[in-house]
């Protein structure tokens, strides 16, 4: 599987992990998890957001040790056929109560036009 990152999420995670240290780690375990699941909508840690054929989008509960709680969230999109996962937000619970919807509807739009184009 391979992941990477929208340049709003490094930014992000960098930013948070130096308030929270454990977090690039915590974020690295999460890539094994993912890595390892066939199926990601397991459980009450992911909501899935946006559904079609070629890309789910979801957002889920991280643990991060150093707040020994699952007070983070992870905002990605599985795209399907490539096998790829493309890590789009992250954020601390006590700071924000949802993920940036205008965020997510701007890659959606990226994302159409790409496929589109494509056909």
């Amino acid at each position: 599987m391979e992941f990477s990152g929208l340049p709003e999420f490094s930014h992000e995670l960098k930013r948070l992990n130096k308030r929270y240290p454990s977090l690039c780690g915590d974020v690295d375990r999460l890539k094994q998890t993912l890595s390892k699941l066939q199926l990601h909508n397991q459980g009450k840690h992911w909501h899935c957001l946006h559904q079609s054929e070629t890309l789910c989008i979801y957002k889920i509960r991280l643990a991060c040790r150093y707040l020994r709680s699952t007070s983070m969230r992870i905002v990605y999109a599985h795209h399907i056929e490539k096998n790829r996962i493309v890590f789009m937000e992250i954020y601390f619970k006590g700071d924000r109560e949802n993920e940036n919807a205008g965020r997510i509807k701007e890659y959606l739009k990226k994302f159409r036009g790409i496929s589109d184009s494509k056909t």
